[in-house]
């Protein structure tokens, strides 16, 4: 079933991290559900970025611009907004950025974390909260099965340690704090998400569209790595229904959850890279020969779980996922109204 509108109309949210890609996209899910939408974040991480090439500050009941380690700004805006929800994604989101900056990449997702937590703790209004964090927080021993949320976290890189970090540090503030205020928070483990309006850099697809359009050929790191793919829609869903139980059924869904891709789209770099090249002809690759920062080269996702206690499952397989964000790419490229295609997208998917 798609996310309830009947649940969400009315609902005020507090999204961190929503001039993001995935905030972005997860700014007019919200919206077309008909709930109020309080944001907090930077400005959009690139130009361009989806949050501005589809105008969705107009989509906004406020649009607060702070950094989430700054406590007193998290906190205020909680205040003002008065949030039923919380939803966090605002985060430093690459790997190869937290080799560049390690302490940002850990004061950004472990004490940004801390710090809504803590303007969780200070509201009278909030009963349920979804942090997101990713598939990359258990400990890799790029074995052949697919982890699980009682799977040991862990870390090689910064940003994968960071995110680990800031399970651990739900789970102490949910046994701490939460569990006996009657406030119910989740973390969120989802895949590799592709999707339109995607601009950052060190990603597989959106340095293969600029690549394209470029003229150039891309250069592939890591063709061999595989990964869990999945259109960013696909957790998006799943954080509407986790964060919905959570508030309708408190503590029994207080957990973590993964949200990866069906088994048959757990595939190579390498094989995404193809796959654009059948899907324009414009696009081609080589293997890049520059040494680089290590990356886990196998990983998977077991999402039993939220299929059988969520009812969740992924819609679009990967080839319709990369159709769709080349998609909503050209249409950009031709000027289209975005906000309007991208609401077409996301009701693709829930009717799907």
């Amino acid at each position: 079933m798609p996310p309830s509108a009947a649940f969400w109309r009315a609902k005020r949210v507090f999204l961190t991290g929503h001039t993001g890609f995935k905030g972005s996209w997860l700014t007019v899910c919200l919206s077309e559900l008909g709930a109020e939408v309080h944001g907090l974040s930077l400005a959009p991480p690139t130009s361009p970025a989806m949050f501005d090439s589809c105008a969705l500050s107009s989509l906004l009941a406020s649009d607060t611009r702070a950094d989430i380690r700054d406590a007193a700004a998290v906190q205020q805006a909680m205040q003002v907004a008065q949030p039923d929800i919380v939803l966090h994604l605002a985060a430093q989101p690459l790997v190869k950025a937290s080799y560049v900056s390690a302490a940002d990449t850990y004061e950004t997702n472990v004490m940004g974390t801390l710090r809504v937590l803590d303007a969780v703790r200070q509201s009278s209004s909030v009963k349920s909260v979804v942090v997101v964090t990713t598939d990359k927080c258990y400990e890799n021993r790029e074995w052949a099965w697919p982890y699980r949320e009682i799977d040991a976290l862990g870390g090689h890189d910064p940003y994968s340690s960071s995110k680990a970090c800031a399970e651990i540090l739900l789970s102490s503030y949910r046994r701490s704090f939460f569990a006996e205020a009657g406030v119910a928070v989740a973390t969120a483990r989802a895949g590799n998400v592709i999707g339109g309006g995607d601009w950052a850099q060190d990603r597989l697809v959106p340095d293969f569209l600029r690549a394209m359009d470029a003229g150039e050929a891309l250069s592939v790191r890591a063709p061999g790595a595989i990964r869990p793919w999945q259109h960013v829609l696909e957790p998006l869903h799943g954080y509407l229904l986790l964060a919905e139980r959570l508030y309708q059924e408190g503590q029994a869904f207080a957990d973590a959850w993964n949200f990866g891709p069906a088994e048959e789209d757990c595939r190579s770099v390498g094989w995404i890279a193809d796959a654009l090249c059948e899907l324009d002809s414009r696009a081609s690759w080589q293997r890049d020969q520059v040494p680089h920062p290590h990356e886990a080269g196998l990983l998977k996702l077991d999402s039993s779980k939220a299929l059988s206690r969520l009812g969740w499952r992924p819609r679009w397989h990967l080839h319709q996922a990369l159709r769709y964000t080349l998609a909503w790419h050209h249409a950009w490229l031709a000027g289209s109204d975005m906000l309007a295609l991208t609401r077409q997208q996301i009701h693709a998917y829930w009717q799907h």
